[in-house]
C-alpha cells in the first residue's frame, strides 16, 4: 500500500475531506486499489454504485472482512444508521438553539 487513510466519520457523511479527496483521485485515475475493512464502514449506501464508479476508472475495491448478512439484518443496520444520523442532527439543532437563546447580542 502506498498510502493508509483513516477517516473516522459516518458512512452517511459524503462531505468528509479525505472521502472527497479519494473521489477526486479515483476520477483522475490515480488509484488502482482500495482496501477497506467493511463495505458499510466505507460507504453506507450505494456501495455497488461506488464499486462500479471505481471500475470505470480502473480501480478495484477489496473488502477485507466481507461478512455475508441477510437482507433483514442489512435493513435493520441501515435503519439504525439512519436513526443515529437524525439523532445527531437533533442534538446539533438543540445546541444551536441554546446558543441563540443565550446570546446577549440578540434581541427577543
Amino acid at each position: 500500500a502506498d498510502e493508509y487513510i483513516s477517516d473516522i466519520g459516518s458512512g452517511l457523511n459524503y462531505k468528509r475531506p479525505k472521502w472527497l479527496k479519494l473521489i477526486k483521485d479515483i476520477d483522475a485515475n490515480q488509484i488502482k486499489e482500495i482496501y477497506v475493512t467493511y463495505e458499510d464502514r466505507f460507504i453506507r449506501f450505494g456501495f455497488k454504485f461506488f464499486q462500479e464508479f471505481c471500475a470505470w476508472h480502473d480501480c478495484k475495491i477489496i473488502v477485507l472482512n466481507n461478512e455475508d448478512t441477510s437482507p433483514d439484518k442489512e435493513l435493520v443496520e441501515d435503519l439504525i444508521s439512519i436513526i443515529h444520523v437524525f439523532s445527531c442532527r437533533l442534538y446539533g439543532l438543540r445546541r444551536y438553539k441554546n446558543k441563540i437563546k443565550n446570546d446577549p447580542n440578540l434581541k427577543e
